[in-house]
């Protein structure tokens, strides 16, 4: 006779089919993903008052900006093999209740360290997706695992709900510390709400943990594991990274006030989150590789066109002097900055849809490599934008750098799709 389920636990279902309490795992796990990536997310917002109250340069701005996301991608792959381990609702849990108490703290902290090394640990709460991505995968049949996925990444919308709530907090209270002890609170009672409405499946545990941490980091000699990272660390590091910066840089290049430029800032964090699960849909029916293809070719156009500085031109012609302006209007700019927002969630769900197809026996493991690439990507390119910023004086440098990694990535797809033609070609029939 078996025996009884532990509480929390649901038994094993047939192959193809979704089992009892998939979809409340879904929802629960999404959920608390999209506050995860709020607060994550947070010094986006914080950092404007912040950078005035210290005085800070734009490179110390992208630095504190980025601090969260560092921890949050080098715990992501530890993360991703607890997870294949233990489980993911015990470690997503924990990871929600580590989190509070810094995240209160940062109301009182007065100076740059202070608030560096609480964004380091606020940003254990990026380290989420590397949990949340194969817990969520595995409720469900291959055929939908790229929705799934897609559905649990519209989570990063947190970084637009952030954009939202947090100028709005600020301006009722008239200070910025309100804002960490209300998120204090919301982690606490999303830890509770994620606990209550998830489950775990015993079965999930027992073929990731054979052979050890060694045996589970032995496919990161595989290239196309170091292929999906570079791939992830444009669309979803780059993601991050724009949505760190663009509040600042609508404040900076078009003279708004905090609440209309973090308003618009979340027309590109927004859809670059929601979207995701429409991007997992297309994934599943068109394939990884073609999706992929198109996300890098529109973000390519796209930060091309973003790229060019505000420009007073001069042409001496035979009437006179002829005086041109160029550059984007903030409406042009925006609709160009959603474009680019449709195209990284759509690639963030397709990037994922690769791992899935080629590595389901380790998707904890290789999502957290890959997350961890974009994570990094997400922490250096606000330091970058700031440096490129202190050293250029021109903010559209960002986007230049943007169209530069999207470029790497496009010559990468082109050369790896040639060889494993060339691959498959080769093999007997």
């Amino acid at each position: 006779m078996a025996s009884p389920s532990a509480p929390g636990t649901i038994a094993a279902a047939p192959a193809h089919a979704v089992p009892r309490g998939a979809y409340s795992v879904l929802t629960s796990s999404t959920f608390a993903f999209t506050i995860c990536f709020a607060v994550w997310m947070v010094f986006a917002v914080l950092g404007i008052p912040l950078k005035k109250q210290l005085g800070l340069n734009d490179t110390e701005f992208g630095l504190l900006a980025a601090m969260p996301v560092l921890s949050g991608s080098l715990i992501r792959v530890p993360l991703g093999i607890w997870t294949d381990r233990y489980g993911g609702r015990i470690v997503f849990f924990l990871l929600m209740l580590a989190t509070v108490i810094p995240i209160w703290l940062i109301a009182y902290a007065t100076t740059l360290w202070q608030l560096l090394a609480l964004g380091l640990l606020l940003g254990l709460a990026g380290g989420s997706f590397s949990v949340g991505t194969p817990y969520v995968a595995r409720w469900f049949p291959p055929s939908r695992k790229g929705l799934a996925m897609g559905v649990f990444g519209a989570g990063n919308s947190g970084a637009a709900l952030t954009k939202f709530v947090a100028p709005a907090l600020i301006a009722a209270a008239g200070t910025w510390t309100i804002v960490p002890k209300v998120y204090s609170v919301a982690m606490l009672i999303t830890a509770a709400v994620f606990w209550l409405f998830s489950a775990s499946n015993p079965a999930h545990r027992v073929a990731s943990t054979d052979g050890g941490w060694r045996a589970q980091l032995a496919m990161l000699r595989d290239p196309r594991v170091w292929r999906y990272s570079q791939y992830y660390s444009v669309v979803f590091g780059g993601y991050v990274g724009l949505s760190l910066w663009m509040t600042k840089y609508y404040i900076g290049e078009y003279g708004f006030d905090i609440k209309i430029a973090a308003f618009l800032a979340a027309c590109f964090s927004l859809p670059g989150g929601v979207l995701r699960a429409i991007g997992g849909w297309i994934s599943d029916k068109y394939g990884a590789h073609r999706t992929t293809w198109w996300v890098m070719w529109i973000s390519w156009v796209g930060f091309f066109l973003l790229s060019y500085p505000q420009t007073d031109l001069t042409i001496q012609t035979t009437s006179g002097p002829l005086s041109l302006h160029i550059g984007l209007s903030p409406t042009l700019f925006t609709v160009l900055l959603f474009v680019v927002g449709i195209a990284f969630a759509i690639g963030k769900a397709s990037v994922f849809k690769f791992i899935a197809n080629d590595f389901s026996h380790n998707i904890g493991a290789v999502s957290g490599v890959v997350g961890l690439a974009g994570g990094l990507g997400g922490f250096l390119l606000p330091i970058l934008f700031g440096a490129l910023a202190d050293l250029t004086g021109v903010r559209s440098s960002c986007f230049m750098l943007m169209y530069a990694t999207v470029c790497v990535s496009l010559v990468w797809m082109h050369y790896s799709q040639r060889d494993d033609s060339r691959r498959l070609a080769a093999q007997p029939a």
